[in-house]
C-alpha cells in the first residue's frame, strides 16, 4: 500500500469514526434539549417570565438557569432558585443524565423535590414509560453481580443480556445493556421503548422496566429490564452445538413444538401489523429474536430496529427511511428492500418465510453451504420435488422412526409416514412462498397462521403431541 493509499484508508476511517461519535452526541443533547421542554411544560407558573428563553432560537446552553459541560455539552446544572416558579417536577428530568446540581430552592408549590428523583449517591434513573417502574442503575449491578460474564446470556444488536434476580422482589429477568457507544445504539433503546409502551400480546417479550441514566462514573446508561425467558432463545436450540454454554443443553424440539413456535410468531406478526392503533414493522426476525419460555411458548423480542407504519402509501416509508440505511440482518432481510432502504409489512413476511425454513431444516442462510446463487430458499425449493427427509432436520426425522416404530401393521405405517411426510411439505411450501424475491408472491401473515394450524391437527390425528413428547438432549 502506498503512502498515498495508507492516508487516504486513514483519513476515512476518521471521517466515519467522526459521524458516528457526531451522530451519538447529537441524540443525546436532543434528549436533554427535549427533557427541559419537558420541565417547562409541566411549569404552570412564571411570574417573572424566566423561562421565556427556553425556546428553539438559541442552543438549550445557553437558556436561562442552565449550565453545561465544556466537552460533552450536556446539562450538569439546573439553577432556577427563588423564582416564584409554581407546577411540578416532570418525572423526565432523570433523563437529564449528567446533571448534577438541581437547585429550586424557594419556588411557591414546585410539588417534587430533587430527593424524591434520586436517591443520595445513586446515578440518575429513571423511567421513560410513567406506567412502568422505574429501576436505579444500583439495582441492576446487585442484581447481575456487577453484569458479570457468569451471569452473561446473550449478545443482541446493540448491547449484551444478562440474567438477574431483583433484591426487592426476587424476580429474575433479563437485562439488555445498550452500548451506547454504538451508532444507533440510543435511537434502538428509544423506538423500543416507544414501541413496546402500547403493546401486549402473549407472544410477545413483555418489558418490565426501563433504567435511563448514568452509572457511578457519569457515563450514560441505558438498560432494558424483560421477563426472564427460561429456555432462552430459538437460536440455541436450533444450533446448540455453537452456542450452547456449559453442560446444559438445550431442549430439542419436536414437530409440534415447531409448529406451536412458528404459530406464536405468526400471531404476533400478525397483531403488530393488523391490529395494533398504529401498525408496527419489526424488522429483524429471526431466531436470536424469538424467546422460549418455561413452557416453550415463542415470544417475539428485540424491536430496537422495529418501524412505525405511519401510512398506508409505501412512498411514505421509503421517505422516512432513506438515511437510515440497512435495516435488519443479512440472509432475514429482503435484498431488494434492504438496498432502497423500503419498510412495509412484506419484510417481516420474507424474514417469518426464512425463519420458517430455518426452524424445520436448522440451517441458517448465512450458512457456508449457501454462496454463490445457492440460498436456503432455492435450497429447499428444490429439495421439494421427492427430496423432502433429505434437507429435514435429523431431530425431526428422529421422531418421525420413533413414532412409527417397527411393529405398526404395515398399511398403517405408510399411511402414517406419507401424512408426515406430507405435512413437512406443507411446511416448507409455506416458508418458500414467503421468501420469493418478489413481493407480489408473498402470503399474508393471518392466512400463514391459519395454515399452520391445520398442518397442526393433522399431526395430533397421526398422533403426535408436544411437550408430552418432548424430546430433551442427553449430556
Amino acid at each position: 500500500m502506498s503512502f498515498a493509499e495508507f492516508h487516504s484508508c486513514h483519513l476515512l476511517v476518521g471521517i466515519v469514526l467522526a459521524l458516528c461519535f457526531n451522530q451519538v452526541s447529537s441524540t443525546t443533547n436532543e434528549t436533554d434539549r427535549l427533557t427541559l421542554l419537558a420541565f417547562k411544560a409541566d411549569i404552570t407558573g412564571d411570574p417573572f417570565g424566566v423561562l421565556n428563553s427556553w425556546n428553539n432560537s438559541i442552543g438549550f446552553c445557553q437558556w436561562y438557569g442552565i449550565t453545561c459541560g465544556c466537552k460533552h455539552r450536556r446539562v450538569t446544572v439546573l439553577k432556577l432558585r427563588s423564582q416564584g416558579l409554581s407546577g411540578s417536577i416532570s418525572p423526565h428530568i432523570g433523563n437529564l443524565s449528567f446533571l448534577r446540581e438541581m437547585l429550586l430552592q424557594n419556588n411557591t408549590s414546585v410539588k417534587k423535590s430533587l430527593q424524591n428523583l434520586k436517591k443520595a449517591n445513586e446515578p440518575i434513573s429513571s423511567s421513560i414509560n410513567d406506567s412502568r417502574p422505574n429501576v436505579l442503575y444500583g439495582a441492576l449491578v446487585k442484581a447481575t453481580d456487577g453484569f458479570s460474564l457468569t451471569n452473561l446470556i446473550g449478545v443482541v444488536s446493540f448491547g449484551h443480556v444478562y440474567r438477574g434476580i431483583l433484591e426487592d422482589n426476587g424476580i429474575v429477568v433479563a437485562v439488555k445493556v445498550l452500548h451506547l457507544v454504538h451508532c444507533g445504539a440510543l435511537k434502538s433503546f428509544m423506538v423500543e421503548c416507544k414501541t413496546l409502551k402500547n403493546i401486549k400480546h402473549r407472544n410477545l417479550l413483555k418489558i418490565l422496566s426501563v433504567c435511563s441514566g448514568s452509572d457511578y462514573q457519569g457515563n450514560d446508561f441505558k438498560a432494558l429490564v424483560y421477563q426472564f425467558m427460561d429456555n432462552g432463545g430459538l437460536e440455541r436450540s436450533l444450533h446448540p452445538i455453537t452456542i450452547s454454554h456449559g453442560n446444559e443443553l438445550p431442549k430439542k424440539l419436536n414437530f409440534i413444538l415447531r409448529l406451536n413456535i412458528a404459530i406464536g410468531v405468526a400471531s404476533a406478526l400478525d397483531y403488530l401489523h393488523h391490529q395494533c392503533h398504529i401498525p408496527i414493522v419489526h424488522c429483524d426476525l429471526k431466531p436470536i429474536n424469538i424467546l422460549l419460555d418455561a413452557k416453550m411458548v415463542a415470544h417475539v423480542g428485540d424491536f430496537g430496529l422495529a418501524k412505525f407504519f405511519l401510512g398506508s402509501s409505501l412512498d411514505t416509508i421509503v421517505n422516512q427511511m432513506s438515511s437510515m440505511g440497512l435495516r435488519g440482518t443479512i440472509g432475514y432481510a429482503p435484498p431488494e428492500y434492504a438496498m432502497e432502504c423500503r419498510v412495509s409489512r412484506d419484510r417481516d413476511v420474507y424474514s417469518y418465510g426464512i425463519l420458517l425454513l430455518e426452524l424445520f431444516t436448522s440451517l441458517s442462510p448465512t450458512d457456508n453451504i449457501f454462496r454463490d446463487n445457492l440460498t436456503l430458499h432455492s435450497f429447499v425449493a428444490k429439495a421439494l420435488l421427492g427430496r423432502v427427509l433429505e434437507i429435514t432436520d435429523g431431530v425431526l426425522l428422529q421422531e418421525r422412526e420413533s413414532h412409527l416404530g417397527p411393529c405398526s401393521p404395515q398399511q398403517m405405517l405408510f399411511e402414517s409416514d406419507g401424512r408426515f411426510q406430507e405435512c413437512l411439505v406443507m411446511v416448507f411450501n409455506i416458508g418458500v412462498a414467503c421468501s420469493y424475491s418478489m413481493p407480489g408472491r408473498w402470503m399474508s401473515i393471518s392466512g400463514i397462521a391459519n395454515q399452520l394450524q391445520q398442518i397442526r391437527e393433522k399431526l395430533f390425528a397421526l398422533g403426535l403431541h408436544g411437550e408430552d413428547d418432548l424430546l430433551t438432549a442427553s449430556v
